[in-house]
């Protein structure tokens, strides 16, 4: 049965886990003809890195997601899973 004091860290843990699978069943998925669609990401963030030269360190900052299909699939199966936990 699920309770209301459930922690969210387990919550964070499910959804990047549901991130990642969706997202690796989504380049496989790529290949099938039928699958197509499961594959179909968008890509948006910071293509060129943003550089913080301080003489002594350089730093780079860059930050890219690629959601697909199959990835949002993945998080909501996750979510969902979650609340039957």
């Amino acid at each position: 049965m699920a309770t209301k004091d459930k922690n969210i860290w387990i919550l964070l843990v499910f959804m990047l886990s549901g991130l990642v699978i969706g997202g690796l069943l989504g380049e496989i998925s790529k290949s099938v003809s039928w699958l197509w669609w499961l594959g179909y990401r968008q890509e948006f963030g910071l293509a060129s890195p943003v550089t913080l030269d301080l003489n002594v360190i350089k730093i780079s900052f860059s930050l890219m997601f690629k959601i697909s299909i199959a990835s949002i699939i993945g998080m909501a199966l996750a979510i969902f899973l979650y609340r039957k936990v």
